[in-house]
C-alpha cells in the first residue's frame, strides 16, 4: 500500500494536539506593532483553536 500524501502546507500551519484539537498561530503580529494596542498584541501571541467542522477538514488534509 502507498504512502499517505500530506499536504505540506497544511502541516506548517497547524498541529494536532493529543486531545485531537487542532491548533494555529495568529496572523498580523509580526509588522506595524506599533499600531496595534498591547492587549492585541497580549491576545494575538497566544495559539488559537479551530473549531470542530473546520479542524475535521484540516485533520483530513493531514492524514490524522
Amino acid at each position: 500500500m502507498p504512502k499517505k500524501k500530506i499536504k505540506r502546507s497544511v502541516s506548517r500551519r497547524f498541529k494536532v494536539t493529543k486531545t485531537g484539537k487542532v491548533m494555529f498561530s495568529h496572523q498580523y503580529k509580526s509588522h506595524l506593532k506599533m499600531g496595534k494596542r498591547k492587549s492585541r498584541l497580549r491576545r494575538l501571541k497566544e495559539p488559537g483553536v479551530l473549531s470542530k467542522p473546520f479542524a475535521r477538514k484540516v485533520k483530513m488534509m493531514l492524514g490524522a
